[in-house]
């Protein structure tokens, strides 16, 4: 790749003069952190059946690695972008990775459930900073005119966690154990400190009051709401504490909503959602991660639990899902601005949705390998289609005293996702089947992965909304 001299687009803080990077050199800054948090994604979903047998964890327990994470990263995101306006956006991004550096030490040494379950939330945290803040940190540093390519490099780089999550999760699962998933963060954290604290200059957002209320109620009605859909499979949906979390967290989603259109300085500014292709692209990141990353779960699992195989060769099977994000993220990133967002993330979703429609179809317990080749590269096209566009209709969308809170709610809501869809999906396979047998796991996945299939079409139907090409 060419490298091409830049000057940062935001003001540096005092008495840190201006320097010129290199776009390389800025996009490794801020993707090698990204990078490690995307990792953790998928990394964790291929040894959740060694996880499960090692320290006895039952399906709940696995829901909630994965959720402790999710729930975590998508309460506190728009929290660190508004604490990184405040105090400083590299700093808090620092901040960032220092603490998933240390969680993830913690989640290697954990050796119960719940010893796991908090190390992974507090790993959320941590990303929570890292996430949002990288793009905000990048769209800073590149001039307007290779914003779009930028970012659609980053979404290539987020592509490439995604893409070697699986793998490198088998391999380090075989060749040493499950543990070593989470201490490979650690040197990776220590690469990237010191790169940060030198390439990148601070910058800082419209300083305002911290929105505390905001928080409580958004995190609170988030985490009910999933709590219930996790636990109504096993205790019943009628089921008072159940019906109890549901209607709760229902409430206190009102309230939230409430509490932020009369909030002097709201967490999430409702403003923002009166910018259609917005509104359109979290209403579309929403049913995208609900759908996508719900069936991954299951899926990630299948090849073991059914067909036998072992972690390593589990991962190298889903290359065609997950490396097809890493070759189409950068390319439509590069397109988005010709095209038109429209185009890109209305096929995406409608790949998407064909291609877990195909899998549930195709799947039996002794379906063979090559049936899932064409529909694993189908998905992995729809996903790259949908990230870096995405993306830079966020970026697009307002001026840099809004980008920080947008790339944040923008994050909020697609984690949010994955952790609904998690919980939703799970609780449709366990109404429907079990890890008892591998018969018995094929009859809770399909139907799972045909709700994963309709709600994705749904989001293809809502992107149809989404603005075209620029005149």
């Amino acid at each position: 790749m060419t490298t091409t001299a830049l000057e940062p687009a935001a003001s540096p803080a005092a008495g840190e003069p201006a320097v010129r990077r290199s776009l390389a050199l800025v996009l490794a800054v801020v993707g090698i952190p990204m990078f490690m948090v995307t990792l953790d994604n998928l990394v964790v979903t291929n040894a959740l059946p060694v996880i499960k047998a090692e320290i006895g964890a039952s399906l709940t327990d696995l829901q909630w690695f994965i959720n402790a994470y999710t729930l975590s990263f998508a309460a506190l995101l728009l929290t660190a972008s508004a604490i990184g306006d405040r105090l400083g956006r590299r700093r808090i991004f620092l901040a960032g990775i220092t603490l998933f550096t240390l969680a993830s030490a913690a989640c290697a040494m954990a050796t119960e459930p719940w010893m796991l379950i908090g190390a992974r939330a507090i790993q959320g945290v941590g990303a929570a900073a890292v996430m949002p803040l990288s793009l905000t940190l990048l769209a800073a540093a590149v001039p307007a005119r290779q914003r779009s390519a930028a970012i659609g490099i980053w979404g290539g780089i987020s592509g490439l966690g995604v893409a070697v999550g699986p793998v490198v999760g088998g391999a380090v699962v075989d060749g040493i154990n499950w543990q070593w998933i989470f201490w490979l963060n650690v040197p990776i954290g220590l690469i990237a400190l010191p790169l940060v604290a030198r390439v990148l200059s601070e910058s800082r957002g419209a300083a305002k009051k911290l929105d505390l209320l905001g928080l409580v109620l958004s995190a609170s009605s988030v985490l009910a709401i999933v709590w219930g859909v996790v636990h109504g499979a096993d205790d019943g949906w009628s089921s008072g504490r159940i019906l109890t979390a549901l209607i709760g967290g229902a409430v206190l989603l009102v309230a939230f909503i409430v509490w932020e259109h009369r909030a002097p300085a709201p967490m999430l500014p409702l403003r923002l959602f009166r910018v259609r292709a917005f509104s359109v692209t979290n209403a579309t990141a929403f049913t995208f991660s609900v759908g996508v990353f719900g069936s991954v779960f299951l899926l990630a699992q299948f090849f073991q639990v059914v067909q036998g195989y072992t972690p390593l060769q589990s991962g190298l099977r889903t290359l065609p899902w997950t490396m097809a994000p890493m070759v189409v993220a950068p390319l439509a990133g590069l397109v988005v601005d010709r095209v038109g967002p429209r185009v890109l993330i209305a096929t995406g979703q409608v790949f998407l949705a064909s291609a877990l429609a195909w899998m549930a179809l195709v799947t039996t317990t002794d379906v063979t390998y090559g049936s899932y080749v064409a529909p694993f590269v189908l998905a992995g096209v729809g996903m790259g289609l949908t990230f870096a566009p995405s993306a830079s209709v966020v970026m697009a969308s307002f001026g840099d005293a809004d980008r920080g809170v947008a790339s944040g709610a923008n994050n909020t809501i697609r984690e949010v996702g994955v952790a609904m869809g998690v919980a939703v999906l799970a609780s449709v396979f366990a109404s429907a089947g079990s890890y008892a047998s591998p018969a018995q796991y094929v009859d809770g996945l399909v139907p799972a992965v045909w709700v994963g299939a309709a709600i994705v079409a749904a989001g293809a139907v809502l992107a149809l909304l989404l603005p075209g090409r620029r005149r």
